[in-house]
């Protein structure tokens, strides 16, 4: 088994500035649906969370300096969110991420770096 961080990336924003009470909620039934088909295909959510909009970071740039408010740069994609997914098949995962693009953000699935790996 391996772990994976699954992010959503995209208009995070846009789920709060653009959509529609109804769009929102059959948003939120499909991430629903994508937790229930991990787990009915042997995939084990360990950890996750949906972010809160980019407005609401803090930042301080790389080297130090001041804690700023927004973002780290202005973009049109950021992270709105992410699943931390134990597996065995990564393609099967990946296939299950679909249902979450499909909702019109797109999906980086990345390794998790274990002790072993680090310590090599």
């Amino acid at each position: 088994m391996k772990e994976y961080v699954v992010l959503i990336v995209g208009d995070a924003d846009r789920w709060w500035t653009s959509m529609s009470d109804e769009e929102r909620a059959a948003g939120y039934a499909v991430y629903g649906r994508f937790g229930e088909e991990l787990e009915k295909r042997g995939h084990t959510v360990t950890g996750g969370a949906e972010l809160h909009r980019t407005s609401t970071a803090r930042t301080i740039r790389a080297g130090g300096g001041p804690v700023t408010e927004g973002p780290f740069a202005e973009s049109a994609e950021s992270v709105g969110g992410f699943y931390q997914v134990r597996t065995a098949d990564l393609d099967d995962l990946m296939e299950c991420c679909r249902m979450l693009a499909e909702l019109g953000d797109g999906i980086e699935v990345r390794p998790v770096v274990t002790d072993e790996e680090r310590a090599s």
